[in-house]
Formats: structure tokens, C-alpha cells, sequence
């Protein structure tokens, strides 16, 4: 079979991912702008305020959320999720699996960091408001704060490579026309 040179796709294969992969990869996109928004906001705030300890504690909480997504994702890409073939050859599409891999990789240590974070921290948060948790009882200061800024430059990082990403979808979509963004497209 030939090779439709617009797409790359064989004709008659899935020229979309399956629903789950779709809802998953739509689902830790929300969570990380979310996230990222809630650390950015309450940095505004003044320390010890209740609306900071509230975006704190949501924040904490949807890292957990999202930490099961990521979970969620990586045992569906192993088991069942569809494969497609690459959108893109040589180092285009090289780069664009390094990407993959990257965002990947940063979304594991980022949530790993939070944990430890948390345990450093040794301060309770109340999970979506339902109820107390703690990870220590003694708080680690050094570690506390290394931690932390290691948390907030991987944060930058996943936030600059999933803009990168993003962008390089959109050029796909609507100057290179080769319906790359369709096969991530919920519907």
C-alpha cells in the first residue's frame, strides 16, 4: 500500500487514537494548567492566609489526582491504548517522540518531587476538603527547600515543552494541513 504522503497513514489504518487515550492525554493537560495556575496564584498571596492554604490543599490534591491519571496513562499505553503510526519521519518525527518521551519523564519526576515535597513539609492538608492527610510529622527544612525549587523549575520546564508541543500541533493543523491534530481530537 502507498503511503498518503500528507498524513503519513496507510489507508484503512485508524487515523485516531482510541477515546481512553484521548480523555487521558485531554485530562492531564487540564490538570497541569491547573496545577500551574494554582501554584502561580497563590504565590501572590501573603503566607498563611486561609484562600492560600485552600489553593495549597487543591493543589496537593489534584497532584494526586493527576499522579493516578499518569498512571492511568502509562498502563494504557502499555496494554491496550491504539498505536498509530508516526505523523512524521526522520528528525521531525524524532523530535516530536523525544517530546513525547520528555513530557513523559517531567510528569513522573514532577509528581515523585511533589511527594516528596509533602513529606518535607510535614504539614497536613485536607484532601478536596473531605479529609486530613499528612506524609511526615517532622519537617526536613533543607530538603523542604531544595526540593521545592527543583518542583517549581520542572514545572516551568513541563510548561515550556507542553507549550512547544501544543504549538507544534497547531502548525500541523493549520499551516502544514495534514490533519496531525485529529487524531488527538475528542468526538
Amino acid at each position: 500500500m502507498a503511503s498518503n504522503t500528507k498524513s503519513g497513514i496507510e489507508p484503512g489504518m485508524p487515523v485516531r487514537y482510541d477515546s481512553t487515550t484521548i480523555a487521558l492525554h485531554w485530562l492531564t493537560v487540564v490538570l497541569v494548567i491547573v496545577l500551574f495556575a494554582l501554584a502561580e496564584t497563590w504565590g501572590l498571596l501573603p503566607r498563611g492566609t486561609p484562600l492560600r492554604k485552600q489553593f495549597q490543599s487543591l493543589h496537593i490534591s489534584l497532584g494526586i489526582v493527576l499522579a493516578l491519571v499518569i498512571v492511568a496513562r502509562l498502563a494504557w499505553r502499555a496494554t491496550r491504548g491504539r498505536r498509530l503510526p508516526a505523523a512524521a519521519s526522520g528528525v521531525q518525527g524524532w523530535a516530536a517522540k523525544a517530546m513525547d518521551y520528555a513530557l513523559y519523564l517531567l510528569l513522573v519526576v514532577q509528581i515523585v518531587l511533589g511527594f516528596v515535597l509533602r513529606w518535607a513539609q510535614a504539614e497536613a492538608f485536607q484532601f478536596f476538603g473531605l479529609f486530613s492527610l499528612q506524609f511526615a510529622t517532622v519537617r526536613q527544612a533543607a530538603l523542604d527547600h531544595t526540593i521545592g525549587s527543583l518542583h517549581d523549575t520542572v514545572a516551568w520546564t513541563i510548561i515550556v515543552l507542553a507549550s512547544l508541543h501544543a504549538a507544534m500541533a497547531l502548525i500541523h493543523h493549520y499551516i502544514l494541513k495534514d490533519g496531525l491534530l485529529k487524531r488527538m481530537r475528542p468526538g
